[in-house]
């Protein structure tokens, strides 16, 4: 049987049969939307976590162990500029960027006018100091330390994501204004060096200074503010406290497959490596990857359940057609031919059922998108789209409604092959 000739039955018998075309396609469109719906929806929370947490590839985070081998040794492990010279030789390493925080309690007190607002805000200021090389990329104004006895304000840099969780968390709470980037650069607010209202306490000789931002990065602290290293040791030795050693050293690799290599040679030079904000988008991204598969898998069991009502229905649709089958075999048909025929018609019921799920996937994706956009509040992060689509998650619904559709209808297609279109006529 030639191809077109092929097609033109299937079609024919298709458009007879019109009632069990929609009952065996409903199964799979429900099996292959449910499978596209969810595997988009898992892409799309692990685009949103990759915001919140954004992957880092080259770059390890270098801190002391809680509990320092060296120590119960009786030495004394630390992080100063030896260390750092040391780290820097680890053979894969681009370049150590040591880390300082401010070891001494700070606050601001802001009373004034904010961008029209009259704003009266207090709150803890935790300060980290870092080499102005590695945000240079993102600063506005100059990053340097002002030097001591200078008027001028010390510059910082804030992590982009504290700028999100004001325009979406504070700013709606105190009814301020929503801020850009370009609009902070610049601004200036007072800082009480050596003071806290959380540790109820004042250092001797506290100092009064300014703090004035000059860029975001994603480098800087989530937790607080960022300044260029030698103001931290300025300060930290204006306090007399320690100003020699770091708090941690930021590594970075020349290249992704290096990383673990140069973590455990850090590990064997005695000290540890933060992963904690790691550790949440790798706790975050497998659970919803195990959420993914399981919803997955739920939608294969239904796309399985189509395939026993595909089944079911050409079974009775060859019981209803044996005459019909007899005089084809009596015309000339094949069995290959009568086979072929049956699993044609199946194939174009799932391929029909899936394009239908794939299009309802998209259309209910658009509209709990459109949902979540008009209903949901502003929350911090939240993503433009829950769903992310991608080419192969069509073709793999395709393929699914296929191969559906062809096993359902495998056993009835053998029977039907195997009828005697002798009997079949005499029926």
């Amino acid at each position: 049987m030639k191809l077109s000739q092929l097609a033109s039955i299937t079609r024919r018998n298709l458009g007879r049969n019109v009632r069990t075309l929609l009952v065996s396609a409903f199964g799979v469109a429900l099996g292959v939307g449910a499978l596209t719906f969810f595997l988009a929806l898992g892409a799309g929370l692990s685009v949103a976590v990759s915001t919140v947490f954004p992957p880092v590839t080259r770059e390890i985070e270098v801190v002391l162990p809680q509990v320092a081998v060296g120590a119960l040794l009786g030495g004394d492990r630390k992080l100063d500029d030896e260390a750092v010279a040391q780290l820097s030789r680890i053979r894969g390493v681009e370049r150590a960027w040591p880390k300082m925080t401010l070891r001494f309690p700070a606050l601001s007190r802001y009373n004034g006018s904010f961008f029209g607002k009259e704003l009266h805000m207090g709150l803890e200021v935790i300060g980290v100091g870092i080499p102005s090389e590695l945000v240079a990329a993102d600063v506005k104004l100059p990053f340097v330390d002002p030097g001591a006895g200078s008027t001028k304000p010390i510059p910082i840099v804030i992590n982009r994501r504290f700028l999100e969780i004001y325009n979406k968390v504070f700013a709606p709470q105190r009814g301020l204004p929503k801020l850009s980037e370009s609009m902070l650069i610049g601004f200036t607010f007072p800082i009480d060096l050596g003071r806290s209202w959380v540790a109820a306490r004042t250092m001797p000789n506290p100092q009064e200074s300014s703090l004035q931002l000059v860029g975001f990065s994603d480098l800087a602290t989530l937790a607080g503010v960022t300044m260029p290293l030698p103001a931290a040791r300025r300060l930290n030795a204006l306090f007399g406290l320690d100003s020699d050693t770091y708090s941690s050293v930021l590594l970075s690799a020349r290249s992704s497959s290096e990383v673990s290599q140069i973590a455990e040679k850090v590990k064997e030079a005695g000290y540890d490596i933060d992963e904690s904000e790691r550790s949440r988008a790798l706790q975050i991204g497998a659970a919803v990857r195990m959420a993914t598969l399981a919803l997955a898998l739920l939608a294969a069991l239904i796309s399985l359940l189509s395939s026993v009502n595909i089944a079911q229905s050409f079974f009775a649709s060859v019981r209803e057609r044996r005459r019909e089958i007899g005089i084809l075999r009596a015309v000339g048909a094949t069995r290959f031919d009568v086979q072929s025929l049956v699993l044609a018609e199946a194939a174009a019921t799932g391929l029909s059922g899936g394009a239908v799920g794939l299009l309802g996937a998209r259309f209910i994706a658009a509209l709990l998108d459109h949902l979540a956009r008009t209903r949901l509040p502003d929350f911090p992060f939240k993503p433009h789209s829950f769903f992310v689509f991608e080419p192969w998650m069509f073709a793999a619904g395709a393929l699914v409604a296929l191969c559906a559709s062809i096993f359902g209808a495998w056993v009835p297609a053998r029977k039907a092959a195997a009828l005697d279109p002798a009997r079949a006529l005499a029926e």
